[in-house]
């Protein structure tokens, strides 16, 4: 009887690079106002939003496992879905149900320690090097969408109930940020300090959204979630592209 080989599963997680943050924090600007145009522009409202775009979520997640190796656009359309649930999670928690943010913000911090807990008690590693199983992965996902949630419901906590605003927010959180990759390179431990900043380009990207996209009279440029959605989302495509070319290339240069 002939057995079928089965490829092994390579990392699943792109190289952590320039373009790797700059898609990140673009994504979670596109989540933000994302998820505002759905559930206010077109009047879903939050309940609907959250039901639509977790069964887009789900497709994307289900096509990513099937994946033996890193494909950036099904990759990078996964995180910006995962973007858009997570801050429709916050937002049905604060806004539907009435869960106060310095609640919400540290019931997910407790979660995302859980998370990373069962990983690290299961793979003995939180690094996204290692992702080369499905287990593995899917703590991973799980691990982000939490981040996306935190990270939204921290950037509320921050700009709104504490009153720090949309473009002092956007500063401190840059600052924040800035301070991750001081450390890195002064040394720190490169997983924490990797998934410390993952959870900062959340409010930082969602304070970019909210002061792009918010009314004047409320502290922001007045662009409107559809403007800033389809210019952040334009540059997505356009940044994933070149890194798919860019790593097509290279693979073909390896394989010669």
């Amino acid at each position: 009887m002939s057995h079928r080989l089965i490829e092994p599963m390579q990392n699943k997680v792109p190289e952590v690079t320039a373009a790797f943050w700059a898609i990140k924090i673009l994504s979670t600007t596109v989540g933000e106002t994302g998820a505002d145009y759905l559930a206010v522009n077109v009047g879903l409202g939050a309940t609907l939003t959250i039901a639509i775009t977790l069964s887009m979520l789900a497709a994307a997640l289900a096509t990513q496992l099937t994946r033996r190796t890193y494909v950036p656009w099904i990759y990078w359309l996964t995180v910006v879905l995962v973007s858009v649930v997570g801050t429709q999670i916050t937002d049905v928690l604060s806004d539907v149900l009435g869960v106060s943010l310095y609640l919400s913000t540290a019931a997910f911090a407790v979660l995302l320690c859980v998370v990373f807990g069962i990983w690290y008690y299961r793979e003995r590693t939180l690094s996204i090097h290692t992702i080369v199983t499905r287990n593995r992965e899917l703590f991973y996902w799980s691990a982000i969408l939490v981040t996306f949630a935190l990270g939204t419901a921290a950037g509320d906590l921050a700009t709104e109930a504490i009153g720090l605003g949309f473009s002092l927010g956007v500063v401190v959180f840059g600052l924040l940020l800035s301070a991750m990759g001081v450390a890195a390179y002064l040394g720190a431990n490169r997983v924490l300090i990797f998934w410390l900043a993952y959870i900062l380009t959340r409010p930082l990207g969602a304070s970019l959204g909210d002061l792009l996209s918010q009314a004047k009279e409320y502290g922001g440029l007045g662009m409107g979630a559809i403007v800033t959605s389809i210019i952040f989302l334009a540059v997505i495509v356009i940044l994933v592209f070149v890194h798919t070319v860019a790593r097509e290339r290279q693979n073909k240069i390896s394989n010669a």
